[in-house]
């Protein structure tokens, strides 16, 4: 059985990522947008829209998704999954926060 153990990385402060907004991370040659809901919820996504890889970090978070800033196709920030009658998917990465410090899986 073959099990990857997850990597956790302290990605700073909460407080450090806009509500409503996004705060991007590199992972070697990949971005991650970290969203950040007016209700404090945060999700993590490739910031690549699956339509024609738009910036996602750059776009309006709103109702659980964001919506991308070229094309306007909205995306799940909890599934990364295009809503609506748009079909694709972007990547997704598990978000803890403890003590106050956001968390990414990688």
């Amino acid at each position: 059985m073959n099990v990857q153990a997850k990597t956790w990385v302290s990605i700073g402060p909460l407080t450090e990522i806009p509500r409503q907004g996004a705060r991007c991370v590199k992972n070697g040659d990949m971005s991650i947008a970290v969203f950040r809901t007016s209700q404090d919820q945060v999700f993590a996504l490739e910031d690549k829209c699956p339509h024609k890889n738009g910036p996602l970090s750059q776009g309006i978070v709103h109702d659980g998704c964001v919506t991308c800033p070229l094309h306007n196709w909205v995306i799940s920030l909890e599934t990364g999954t295009a809503q609506g009658a748009d079909v694709g998917q972007t990547a997704t990465f598990e978000i803890k926060i403890k003590d106050g410090i956001v968390l990414l899986a990688l």
